[in-house]
């Protein structure tokens, strides 16, 4: 097995100097510690592709204890992240770099790897997932490339490193990652030797051994990334998505959302996807609070007895809107109205969009009164507060949410001396 060389053309040390100044500046500090380094992985990967570049990741064949105390030696500031998997964070003008010593696999059981350091750049390289994820650059410029990443990056073809099944058995997680992946590497049609392997794997209940928050970080990505249609229709050709949303699933619905022009939401787009209540996606999924609190308000549910909530409609007049406002904040009525939309119209449609603009742009109606207020009004503390309040919170919902807090405090001296 033998490492590709890029021609000089192909520096991408240089090239990275003009997407990320910042992070070249770092680089050259760090491989002044630590010249053996390579840029590994997704940089590698997007600089060759000229897609945008975040992270920074490194692999140097020195063990992590080596480069901890390397770093520290010359002033850079270090963080033992993940010292036990061999990986280290450097900062830099708050810029973290993640250095990973080279390893290999002793075992792995689908979920977990127990590592070992090595020196050998091909034997981590073997490691990897996908082709293009396998690449690696020094601070010469050359792109090291064992399997043939970088032509399979020029043709879209994502690939597993070696045997697709063997890779899946070391991570099932791999079979969420291959379709993420093809989404925005692939071009055409998937390599079969990895549907395959998917196939099986999914069949064999891999993914029941991963945990719910591994699924859900790269099931996200895949929702709310390019070619949505395309990768679930793949996940469900070869039964993972079935696995992944056993009481059901509606691909026509959400190919409706994305017809009506809707942004990529993953909360969204699960929602209108699953036929599962909210709930139960929330705690299979382990959504946090804030997520599953959008779901539940999207009012999407199984049960057909259940009230559906108040829907924007693009032909409400002004008062509709300020009361709609007064209950929710508008980032929901949005996200509402785009499954309502793909429901009804199941297009894009000027009339909806217009709805959105002016639900964000309005400054939301505050009901200007509190408890206190009717306390000082002469009701006794006690549950009957909470009742008046919400009949002049009524009243003024009805006007439209327009009275401000001296027409309210009116209404509720009436309201009070009424039932006195």
């Amino acid at each position: 097995m033998t490492y590709g060389c890029a021609v000089a053309a192909d520096d991408l040390p240089c090239r990275l100097a003009t997407v990320l100044p910042d992070g070249r500046a770092g680089l050259d500090r760090l491989w002044a510690v630590l010249p053996r380094a390579r840029l590994v992985g997704g940089v590698v990967r997007d600089l060759l592709a000229g897609r945008p570049v975040s992270d920074l990741d490194l692999a140097t064949p020195e063990p992590p204890d080596q480069v901890l105390a390397a770093l520290e030696a010359a002033g850079i500031k270090v963080v033992a992240t993940g010292l036990a998997h061999g990986t280290v964070t450097a900062v830099i003008a708050g810029r973290p770099y993640e250095i990973t010593t080279l390893r290999r696999d002793e075992r792995t059981d689908g979920r977990h790897a127990v590592v070992a350091w090595t020196d050998d750049w091909a034997e981590d390289a073997a490691r990897r997932d996908f082709t293009i994820n396998a690449m690696s650059c020094g601070r010469d410029g050359v792109v090291h490339d064992a399997f043939g990443g970088r032509a399979d990056l020029e043709a879209g073809h994502v690939r597993f490193v070696g045997d697709p099944a063997t890779r899946i058995r070391e991570d099932a997680l791999r079979v969420l990652r291959f379709f993420r992946f093809h989404a925005r590497y692939g071009q055409g049609t998937p390599d079969a030797a990895a549907m395959a392997a998917i196939a099986d794997a999914a069949a064999a209940g891999a993914l029941s051994r991963l945990s719910a928050e591994r699924v859900w970080s790269e099931l996200r990505r895949i929702l709310s990334g390019p070619a949505v249609m395309e990768s679930l229709g793949l996940m469900e050709r070869t039964g993972v998505l079935a696995r992944l949303l056993p009481e059901g699933y509606d691909l026509p619905a959400l190919a409706r959302l994305v017809a009506a022009g809707a942004p990529p939401d993953a909360i969204l787009f699960l929602g209108v996807l699953a036929r599962a209540t909210p709930g139960l996606l929330a705690a299979r999924l382990r959504l946090s609070r804030a997520e599953a609190a959008s779901l539940a308000s999207l009012g999407v549910t199984a049960d057909s007895a259940a009230p559906d909530p108040e829907v924007p409609e693009p032909g409400a007049d002004d008062d509709a809107r300020r009361r709609m406002l007064a209950n929710e904040a508008a980032e929901i009525l949005v996200r509402r109205s785009w499954r309502v939309q793909a429901e009804r119209v199941g297009a894009p449609s000027a009339a909806w969009d217009g709805l959105r603009a002016d639900l964000l742009a309005r400054a939301r109606p505050v009901f200007p009164l509190a408890g206190r207020d009717v306390v000082a009004a002469g009701v006794a503390a006690g549950p009957r507060v909470g009742a008046v309040l919400e009949r002049v919170r009524d009243w003024w919902m009805a006007g439209g949410c327009r009275a401000g807090r001296r027409a309210c405090m009116a209404q509720l001296e009436r309201m009070v001396a009424d039932t006195a």
